[in-house]
């Protein structure tokens, strides 16, 4: 049994990994109570127990329904008016148009609006902005093109709470634009006709957890609420609004939204209507990802998601919209092939910038002899599509925040920002904007973005080292456990019962495993340098496992070159082959048996 405790987990206290693995606190009375009320198992009980599930709580979370959860849409500031006036378009037959953002929240936000007004036999005008011409939200050439079109609705999703000037423009000529977003407010809300945002600061709505893509699923049922009661579906098929949430869920896990509340619900919800969707999108993107069949939140967001994302990044901002909404599986397979070839030119972009930020980084640490407060690293050339992936790569590595800024041969540059636990970087990029020191900026906590010229680059550089300079951010960092497993315990049907505390992602962690003193009994490299091994137990068993490319090389060399005996901790995962189940451990961390 594993108590609440400050000790070290198996004793280690500086692990491959450089790290200290504690177990999560846990409270064995409550755990044996849980299991006595509910008839769960110990296992399952002390998951629940370390993220805070009560006694009281445990049916409701291990079946989140939506029809329980799901909120009035009208409790959000602004609903109410927004749905109105797209029921009373649908009605009158008025041109809508939607301005998307292109990531993979704008991207099904955007979808979920499409093949929403297409099963009402409306088409959308879809609008995606390319990255490096337009950059990041509304622009007033972008809007003057839609009106000339002859659509004077528009729907931003994703974008448009900080884009003051565009809306305002667009107001003036005669516009009515309604913002569906979530990101940070700041500087007064912007003129336009509905601001749906459940963080700005007259919202009561205790939403702002939501991701873009939930937003706009409840501006779709508020709409449809709408309809129902104008007697709009008297003499027409009212649209499955369920069957939308497989596009709800990609978008929120990610956004890497808390997987908590309304959002848990959403997912999980969205992973069943993913699981026999009639999306042709989806599936084709699942095929050429050889995601396994169950798509889960690891699938969304590791497979499906990147690629998504690659046509914003790198090629076509608008393939990924025109996916997630084409009824075509001809048109879907070709643009999922489009897609996986973007991702894999964005790879090889990416490597290249990760090696020279990296580079600078290392001097930077040579320059000082410790690692800075925080990483800032600009130069001429880069592609902006792969600067915030670089920036979580940087951040990573060191464990600091971590801000990646490519130039123009102007002098702008477009920069991303990533941050770890307790650093606000969404609040730091809007502070320097009202402070005058860039040009533009905004986010959440743990990642924003932010535009500047070259000649301000000190003065924000400055201006970190002000804000960052004295914070502690060096000593070992702490790995939360859950349990010790045997290579002989991790089999399908624990991963079925871990599974029932899902979706895991933020704000909802994962389960960790360490699997203590077994033998590494065989190691290769395979793929892109990932360590693939196999785990035998003292007691018997054995357990695939294989470590990515990205865990640190203190791990790398510790399998590959293993000692007798060895702890390993990480993540249990389906590995569904040729249709055989089993299960594999994703390595995080390792540490020699005898490191205490």
């Amino acid at each position: 049994m594993i108590e609440a405790t400050d000790q070290t987990a198996l004793g280690v206290s500086r692990s491959a990994a450089g790290q200290v693995w504690k177990f999560r606190p846990s409270d064995d009375r409550l755990v044996l109570a849980m299991c006595q009320r509910h008839t769960i198992p110990d296992i399952l009980a002390r998951v629940l127990v370390a993220r805070g599930v009560a006694l009281e709580e445990v049916p409701a979370y291990l079946e989140p329904r939506l029809r329980d959860l799901l909120p009035d849409p009208s409790c959000l500031t602004d609903m109410d008016k927004a749905a109105e006036r797209l029921a009373l378009a649908v009605e009158h037959d008025e041109k809508i148009a939607v301005f998307g953002d292109y990531d993979v929240d704008g991207a099904t936000s955007s979808a979920v609006l499409s093949r929403y007004f297409a099963a009402l036999g409306k088409h959308l005008r879809v609008y995606i902005p390319d990255r490096q011409k337009e950059g990041y939200g509304p622009n007033i050439g972008a809007f003057r093109q839609l009106q000339d079109e002859g659509h004077n609705l528009i729907v931003t999703v994703d974008c448009g709470t900080m884009a003051h000037d565009t809306l305002a423009a667009a107001h003036a000529s005669g516009i009515d634009v309604i913002v569906a977003d979530h990101h940070q407010t700041g500087g007064g809300l912007p003129t336009c006709f509905a601001l749906v945002n459940p963080r700005r600061a007259d919202d009561t709505s205790g939403l702002g957890h939501l991701a873009a893509v939930g937003v706009t699923f409840l501006l779709v049922v508020a709409v449809n609420r709408c309809l129902r009661r104008s007697g709009y579906f008297d003499t027409r098929d009212e649209p499955d609004v369920l069957g939308l949430l497989d596009m709800v869920a990609l978008g929120t896990v990610c956004d890497v939204v808390p997987l908590q509340g309304l959002n848990r619900a959403l997912v999980r919800q969205g992973m069943a209507v993913a699981a026999q969707t009639n999306n042709e999108g989806i599936r084709a993107l699942a095929r050429v990802s050889r995601a396994n069949q169950q798509l889960g939140t690891y699938e969304f967001g590791f497979q499906l998601g990147p690629r998504l994302n690659a046509g914003g990044r790198v090629g076509e901002a608008s393939l990924g919209v025109r996916l997630l909404s084409t009824e075509s599986s001809e048109e879907a397979s070709g643009f999922a092939m489009r897609l996986d070839d973007l991702n894999t030119e964005r790879r090889a972009i990416e490597a290249e910038v990760l090696s020279e930020a990296m580079h600078d980084a290392e001097n930077k640490i040579a320059a000082h002899n410790a690692p800075p407060p925080y990483f800032l690293a600009a130069r001429e050339g880069w592609h902006p599509g792969v600067i915030g992936i670089v920036a979580g790569r940087v951040k990573d590595k060191f464990h600091r925040p971590s801000f990646i800024i490519a130039l123009d041969e102007t002098g702008l540059g477009k920069g991303s920002a990533r941050s770890i636990a307790g650093i606000d970087v969404g609040r730091l990029i809007a502070d320097a904007v009202d402070r005058g020191l860039i040009e533009s900026g905004g986010g959440h906590a743990m990642a924003a973005g932010l535009t500047l010229r070259a000649e301000q680059m000190a003065g924000f550089e400055a201006y970190l080292t002000q804000e960052l300079g004295a914070l502690a951010l060096d000593g070992p960092r702490d790995l939360w456990l859950d349990a010790t497993l045997s290579p002989a315990a991790a089999n399908t049907d624990l991963l079925e019962l871990i599974q029932k505390a899902g979706p895991f992602g933020a704000g909802n962690a994962e389960p960790r495993f360490v699997f203590p003193a077994v033998r590494v009994v065989q190691s290769d490299i395979v793929g892109d340098g990932h360590v693939r091994c196999i785990l035998a137990g003292r007691g018997g068993g054995r357990l695939k496992a294989i470590a990515f490319s990205s865990v640190p090389e203190g791990v790398r060399a510790l399998l590959t070159k293993p000692p007798s005996l060895c702890h390993i901790a990480g993540f249990l995962r389906a590995d569904n082959w040729n249709g055989r189940n089993d299960v594999q451990l994703m390595v995080h961390d390792a540490a020699y048996a005898d490191s205490s």
